[in-house]
């Protein structure tokens, strides 16, 4: 039978092939992971539909395979004694799944490292990227033996990109695959469908920042993203043009009443985006856990295709990373607005009253599809926003 790349994500139509865990002759039970897929939001494996012998790979790792391709042939099990005449790939066939996420799996085939042979320190067993590298120390020579830490990433990208040398300059080839191909094709997408438009705002959160610090004294920390997504379900309650999709060919502009708002994060294989559903039914106390759980599984590349589709409106907090002054973030397609939260700075301010004072001032940027609203619409949308956000128990106000 002919296993095929299947749709394992909303709107998937293509995605890169990572690496084979089989090859010709071995033998495989169901659910087993036959091989490692890329797309731009997530990795995932694509396991056996039904034990059997690997009979042939039709195509090759590192290959950009379309939604339907064949990967690989395997003939169905006819006899339980096959089972004894053809080699298992992986010991964990018999030990049970090894539980480790697929970046982790990674480390482990970069290094040469058998995964079922390491042992897992994370939530029942899961091997993590740690436990990796402690094995790797542990199995080095002791003439060779020296401390491996996990690779520095913005370190490793300077070497990769540039490495100078005194007579001539050299470069180094970096793969373009996996997400970060998936993530390139996603934005040119965007640029070439969207009439993207982005309008810059500034505004104080001081009052914010102190309500967080009063909440905080009483033991209920809240994160700021929560603040802001709960802000933001209400400004799009008001303007709901902006928590829309536009169908050209159908003529209509389709207005979501559900607030299924996406925040990026930025993780070691690039960015990506969980969405939390039911924002506008939320409080935000329930949105502060939501983010931090969503948060933690994006790292580990624990996220559900369920939890990174659907998304109605994204938000990008860059300002915890340090930067920046602005930007001109380019929308999720089919969505129609983003809005990014930039670093928060102290400066001072006048006044109503000609007063000079040190306030807490943030920029904002909200880049929207012009060709569904205007910039009178924008400008109304982040004037609501900044009310909300330097006026937070207004928030509270509107949920009663």
């Amino acid at each position: 039978m002919e296993v095929k790349l299947s749709d394992i994500g909303e709107g998937m139509t293509e995605a890169t092939l990572n690496c084979f865990f089989v090859k010709p002759g071995d033998f495989v039970k169901a659910d087993q992971p036959l091989v490692e897929v890329q797309t731009d939001k997530m990795t995932a494996e694509i396991p056996a539909p039904t034990s059997g012998i690997v009979k042939e790979l039709k195509v090759a790792a590192g290959e950009n395979i379309l939604v339907g391709t064949t990967l690989l042939i395997l003939e169905k099990d006819k006899t339980e004694t096959l089972k004894t005449t053809v080699s298992v790939v992986h010991s964990s066939n018999v030990k049970g799944r090894v539980m480790a996420s697929p970046y982790t799996r990674k480390i482990a085939r970069e290094n040469r490292v058998m995964i079922e042979e390491v042992v897992g320190t994370g939530p029942s067993g899961r091997i993590t990227d740690e436990d990796v590298y402690r094995f790797l120390e542990q199995q080095s020579l002791p003439e060779q033996k020296q401390k491996i830490e996990p690779p520095n990433k913005e370190v490793d990208f300077i070497k990769e990109i540039y490495v100078p040398t005194d007579e001539e300059s050299q470069q180094d080839m970096i793969p373009f695959r996996g997400r970060r191909k998936q993530i390139a094709k996603k934005m040119v997408q965007s640029l070439q469908t969207i009439a993207h438009c982005t309008h810059f705002e500034e505004i104080d959160v001081s009052a914010l920042l102190e309500f967080r610090n009063e909440l905080k004294n009483n033991n209920r920390n809240m994160t700021v993203t929560a603040f802001f997504l709960k802000a933001l379900s209400l400004c799009l309650k008001e303007f709901p043009i902006f928590n829309a999709n536009l169908n050209e060919e159908q003529e209509a502009i389709y207005l979501k009443k559900e607030h299924h708002i996406g925040v990026a994060v930025d993780t070691k294989e690039g960015l990506i985006v969980p969405v939390m559903r039911h924002v506008e039914r939320k409080s935000i106390s329930q949105l502060h856990q939501e983010i931090k759980l969503m948060t933690e599984k994006a790292l580990q590349d624990q996220l559900t295709v369920k939890e990174i589709t659907g998304g109605t409106f994204t938000i990008s907090n860059v300002g915890p990373l340090g930067g920046s002054i602005g930007a001109t973030p380019i929308i999720q397609h089919p969505e129609v607005a983003l809005v990014s939260f930039h670093k928060t700075k102290k400066r001072p301010v006048v006044t109503d009253d000609d007063q000079i004072v040190i306030r807490s001032m943030m920029n904002v940027s909200m880049s929207f599809d012009h060709r569904v609203a205007d910039g009178a619409m924008a400008v109304a949308f982040t004037n609501r926003l900044a009310e909300f956000i330097e006026n937070p128990k207004l928030m509270i106000l509107e949920l009663v």
